[in-house]
């Protein structure tokens, strides 16, 4: 499957990337949780998919527990029925382990994001005939304290090779998709799809990040993505 093979080529793309301090522990999910990660391509990501929602990077409780964008493992095994072998990272930090599918703690924006999918459309499958959901970078940065660093807080000469390959692979996943949008979940997705998609055939909006640090999102986030979405020409 075309999706496959780039998230494979990109995994291992950034895989040959170093990052400094800050930074002391980067996970790459598409590696040590490819089943997961690939059953999800395979099973929901046969195109075309009208909108294509673009997040940020995976989030330590998220898609670096299973290999699923926003992927909050309660979501990821009771609304999208995935299974799968999840392995550890080479370098694991003590405070951030992975444990997988048998990750205890929940991932609030996945928890938003995928339980707006399921009230809105039921199904699996009904959501997946419209939408489909990717993140921009593959990697989680974390902290020696275990505080999780986004992808816009590196320097600059880190962030180049690192969005070349990620832009590069943005670009293929819209020609195997074909969507007609492309909406960033939050500022930074939104800018890089910009960049990226520059002079595609395609509109590219935005709507708010479900993260539980910013206010607004705290208060009826699901409302007013609905009404961002409409914004940006997603009929729903």
């Amino acid at each position: 499957m075309e999706l496959c093979r780039i998230s494979r080529a990109l995994g291992r793309a950034v895989d040959e990337l170093s990052f400094a301090a800050p930074v002391t522990h980067v996970y790459n999910p598409l590696r040590y949780a490819a089943p997961v990660h690939e059953e999800y391509l395979r099973r929901y990501g046969a195109g075309p998919k009208p909108v294509l929602l673009l997040g940020m990077n995976p989030g330590p409780f998220g898609m670096a527990q299973t290999g699923v964008p926003f992927g909050d493992v309660s979501i990821v095994r009771y609304w999208l029925g995935l299974q799968g072998p999840v392995s550890r990272p080479p370098r694991e930090h003590p405070r951030r382990p992975v444990l997988g599918l048998g990750c205890a703690r929940g991932e609030v924006s996945g928890q938003r994001l995928w339980g707006w999918a399921r009230d809105r459309f039921g199904t699996p499958q009904r959501f997946f005939d419209r939408f489909f959901v990717v993140n921009y970078c593959p990697l989680a940065f974390l902290e020696e304290s275990g505080r999780n660093r986004t992808p816009d807080k590196l320097p600059a000469a880190e962030q180049e090779p690192l969005f070349a390959a990620c832009d590069q692979a943005l670009r293929k996943i819209v020609r195997a998709l074909e969507p007609r949008h492309v909406v960033g979940v939050g500022a930074f997705a939104t800018r890089r799809a910009r960049v990226a998609l520059d002079g595609m055939d395609l509109a590219i909006g935005t709507v708010l990040h479900p993260s539980p640090a910013s206010p607004l999102a705290n208060s009826g986030w699901a409302q007013t993505i609905e009404r961002q979405l409409v914004a940006c020409g997603v009929a729903l």
